[in-house]
This record gives C-alpha cells, structure tokens and sequence, in this order.
C-alpha cells in the first residue's frame, strides 16, 4: 500500500493506494499518529484504494474518534467496492463521506 500525506497549515490529506488490510494498516496507523497532533482537517482520498479489511476499517475509526475532539474527518472518492464495506459495517453512518 501506498500512503501520501501532505499536510497544508492544520489540514492534513491523505492519499491512499493498494490494500488497507492487516498488514498495511499498522503503516497507515503510525503515519496519521505522528501527523495527527494539532491537525483540525483530515481529508481521506480513497480513489485508489482496492480493498478494506477490518484491521482497515479499525485505524479509520481511530482516526474518526481522534477527528472528534479535535476537528472534522472526510472521506473522498469512494469507490463502489469500499462504499460497499462502508454500507454493509455501518461505517457510512459513521464517516463523512464526499
């Protein structure tokens, strides 16, 4: 998986690409942990983004709780497949989705 980030003032954008599963997300885990402090935008781009495994699904919803205290999430360019997961877990009750 591939993850971009770039962060413009307290707005942070991350771009990811490949598979979000159990192997990838301690990566994207550590990255949005030592991007996250004082962040008060987060903008998920998920264009690219093939598959969401539940170990995935975890670290969007750590950062959506982080997100809270502290300022607004999005989620952008959701695929019919990953919009699919989001549906069937609930999570598009849960995340902002564009």
């Amino acid at each position: 998986m591939t993850i971009n980030t770039e962060k413009n003032g307290t707005a942070l954008s991350v771009t990811l690409e490949g598979r979000l599963d159990t192997a990838t997300s301690p990566q994207l885990d550590e990255a949005l942990k030592a991007s996250m402090p004082g962040i008060t935008e987060l903008v998920f781009d998920l264009e690219k983004l093939e598959y969401l495994s539940s170990a995935g699904l975890r670290v969007l919803l750590s950062a959506q709780k982080v997100m809270n205290k502290q300022g607004s999430m999005t989620v952008t360019n959701v695929n019919d497949t990953i919009m699919e997961i989001f549906e069937i877990t609930g999570f598009s009750d849960i995340l902002t989705i564009r």
